[in-house]
C-alpha cells in the first residue's frame, strides 16, 4: 500500500513518540544499507615515497609534486596521526607541541586498517568507497585502494560498496559499465561486499546536478541506472538536495532518473551551517522526500554532515546531533555520513587535531576546540556511534546530544 503524506506524518509522529526509527517498514527490509550507518570514504591521500603509483602528494597539496605547506595545501583540517605506524614529513612548520608536521598515506594498508578499526569501534556499519573516473592517471592508485579497502573490511567486519562519482567523466556512459564489468564487479565475491535485498550495492553520485561537469542528458543517466539494475545490482543515487522539485541544485526533467534508483541519498554538504538550517530541511525537504520515496517504493538515505570545521559550523557536535535527531524522527531508511576522511572540505569524522598543540604552527587550521569546547580527537566518531544507536532504536530519541566531547 502506498503511503499518503498524511499517513507518513502520522507514522513519523509515532516514531518520535516511540523514540525509534521506522526503517523496518521501509520499501526494503534491513540489510547492509537499510537500517545501517554508511560512511563515505575517499581513501585518496598519498604521499611522496609511499609506493603509490600516483607518486605524489595526492589530495594533500594543490601541486602534488611538492609537499604540502601553507602556500601549497588542499586541506582545511589537520588529522590526528598518532595511530598510524607510517607518516610522511611535510613542509609545514612543526606542530604547536614541537613535533614534526607529518601526514598519513591512504596507500599504506595500516592506514586503511586503522580507519576501519575506528569504524568498527564506533558503529560505522558500511563504507561507500569513492571511485572517480578510473581511466586516467589516478586509475592504478584507485584500483589499489579498492583492494586495500576489501582487505580492511573483511578484517574488521565492515561492509563496503563501490560508489562511482561521475563528476567530470566525459565518456561515463560506456566507461562506467566497462569498469564495473572488467574490474569492480569482482569485489562482489567478497563476504564483506554490501548487499541489499540480496543484491550487490552500487552507488552512482552526480546525476541531475545543475553543474557544468555533470551535464549528461537524462536519457543517458537513466540508461546507466537501468544497466546496473540489469546486472542484478541494488543501485543508490547520490542526487541533488532538491531532486524532488527539480530546482535549485537539480536540473529539471530528471525525476524519472531519480525514481529509477532503489535508494536515494541527497547531497547536503554546503547546504546547512547551523541548527536552524537543519530544522529548515527537516520541515521543508526531508519529510517531503520520505513521502515521495515511500510512494514510489524507494529507500531514503539522507546525508548527515558534521559541519565544516574551518568555518566554525560544528557547534561542538550540536549541528550533527540535530540531523541525527531530525532524520530519526522522519523515519529514514539509512544514514550516510558525509564524510569519513574529507579533510579537504573539513567535514571529516576521522580523528582530527584536538587543540593548537596538534596543528602546524602558523597554518591557520582550526582544531576541534575552535569554539572553546575541548573535544577529544575521536569525538565525531563517538558522536556517530551514538547517533546511529538512536537511529536504530537502540537508544532513546532525544534532541539533547548525549555524547561527552571529551572521551
Amino acid at each position: 500500500m502506498k503511503l499518503t503524506r498524511r499517513t507518513l506524518l502520522a507514522t513519523t509522529a509515532a516514531a518520535a513518540l516511540a523514540g525509534r526509527s521506522q526503517f523496518a517498514s521501509a520499501a526494503s527490509p534491513p540489510g547492509d544499507v537499510v537500517g545501517k550507518v554508511t560512511v563515505g570514504y575517499q581513501g585518496w591521500f598519498a604521499c611522496a615515497g609511499d609506493g603509490a603509483p600516483i607518486n605524489g602528494w595526492w589530495h594533500w597539496s594543490n601541486n602534488w609534486g611538492q609537499p604540502p605547506s601553507p602556500a601549497n595545501t588542499a586541506i582545511v583540517s589537520w588529522p590526528d596521526v598518532r595511530d598510524f605506524t607510517s607518516t610522511y614529513q611535510t613542509a609545514y612548520a612543526n606542530l604547536g607541541n614541537g613535533q614534526a608536521a607529518r601526514l598519513f598515506s591512504s596507500y599504506d594498508q595500516q592506514t586503511v586498517n586503522t580507519h576501519f578499526q575506528w569504524m568498527q569501534q564506533n558503529g560505522c556499519d558500511t563504507v561507500a568507497l569513492q571511485r572517480f573516473n578510473p581511466t586516467g592517471g589516478e586509475g592504478p592508485t584507485r584500483d589499489a585502494m579498492a583492494a586495500k579497502v576489501r582487505q580492511a573490511a573483511e578484517q574488521y567486519g565492515r561492509k563496503f560498496y563501490i560508489m562511482y562519482d561521475a563528476t567530470g567523466w566525459t565518456s561515463m556512459q560506456s566507461e562506467i559499465k566497462a569498469d564495473w564489468t572488467s574490474k569492480m564487479s569482482a569485489y562482489t565475491s567478497s563476504p564483506a561486499y554490501a548487499r541489499q535485498n540480496g543484491k550487490p550495492v552500487v552507488c552512482i553520485w552526480g546525476f541531475g546536478f545543475d553543474e557544468a561537469n555533470k551535464a549528461w542528458p537524462a536519457d543517458v543517466c537513466l540508461d546507466v541506472v537501468n544497466w546496473f539494475k540489469g546486472q542484478g545490482c541494488y543501485v543508490i543515487g547520490g542526487v541533488p538536495t532538491h531532486w524532488l522539485p527539480g530546482n535549485e541544485d537539480s536540473r529539471p526533467g530528471y525525476l524519472d532518473v531519480y525514481h529509477a534508483f532503489n535508494m536515494l541519498s541527497p547531497w547536503m554538504v554546503g547546504r546547512i551551517s547551523d541548527i536552524a538550517g537543519a530544522d529548515h530541511y527537516y520541515n521543508n525537504v526531508n519529510q517531503q522526500d520520505q513521502a515521495d520515496c515511500n510512494a514510489h517504493g524507494i529507500d531514503y538515505q539522507p546525508c548527515v554532515i558534521p559541519g565544516d570545521l574551518q568555518s566554525g559550523h560544528r557547534r561542538h557536535g550540536d549541528l550533527m546531533w540535530r540531523q541525527f535527531y531530525n532524520l530519526t524522527r522522519v523515519g529514514v531508511q539509512g544514514l550516510y555520513i558525509s564524510m569519513f576522511d574529507e579533510f579537504n572540505e573539513g567535514n571529516q569524522i576521522a580523528k582530527t587535531a584536538e587543540t593548537a598543540a596538534w596543528v602546524p604552527t602558523g597554518s591557520g587550521f582550526r582544531a576541534l576546540d575552535e569554539d572553546g569546547t575541548a573535544c577529544s580527537s575521536d569525538y565525531y566518531l563517538r558522536l556517530t556511534n551514538d547517533g546511529g544507536r538512536m537511529f536504530k532504536g537502540q537508544a532513546p530519541l532525544t534532541s539533547v546530544r548525549p555524547t561527552a566531547p571529551m572521551g
